[in-house]
């Protein structure tokens, strides 16, 4: 039964569910949630494919973009991509998302100085 203020049994509330980007996952959890063992993980942060946060004590924390970036990851390998091809890749997709995030900015930039009086 919840407890007051919509907390769970485990004493998480409901409303306070892990965002993306807040690194929450040890590494065994985070192994657990990818398929993926501790080993591969360590490894993939060796490789500079993956750097997850560290609490004060040296602790791995993973957050959901880790996760997502751990699916990515076994995506390219499992189509034949070795590991620096791998890290090749998430470069450029990296970089082509800031590209379209800059060039929606300057469209809608335009599309303001445009609509002024004139």
């Amino acid at each position: 039964m919840p407890s007051p203020g919509g907390a769970r049994s485990g004493g998480v509330p409901r409303s306070k569910k892990p965002q993306a980007t807040r690194a929450v996952y040890t590494i065994s959890v985070a192994a657990e949630l990818s398929g993926l063992g501790v080993q591969t993980l360590r490894l993939y942060e060796t490789r500079g494919l993956l750097a997850p946060a560290r609490t004060p004590g040296g602790t791995r924390r993973y957050s959901g973009h880790d996760l997502r970036r751990l699916r990515r990851i076994s995506e390219l390998i499992e189509a034949g991509v070795n590991l620096a091809g791998v890290r090749e890749i998430l470069v450029l997709e990296a970089r082509n998302q800031r590209l379209r995030e800059e060039n929606a900015r300057l469209r809608a930039l335009l599309q303001g100085e445009g609509s002024g009086p004139g």
